[in-house]
């Protein structure tokens, strides 16, 4: 009966799991930012490429 009670007491595998849970949740977060800033900095470099083809040819 003592072991069922030190048993519920436990919550150190709770705490793991919000642990757990916590680094998923920043996981998504910096994939998500990533895939902002990615798709932004693409724009960016093509935008710079496109303006140096149409200097490069103006000459």
């Amino acid at each position: 009966m003592n072991m069922i009670k030190r048993f519920v007491r436990d919550e150190s595998g709770a705490t793991a799991i919000e642990y757990g849970l916590i680094a998923a949740l920043i996981a998504v977060v910096i994939i998500g930012a990533a895939s902002v800033v990615g798709t932004q900095l693409d724009a960016t470099f093509d935008k710079v490429g496109d303006t140096l083809t149409t200097a490069n040819t103006a000459q």
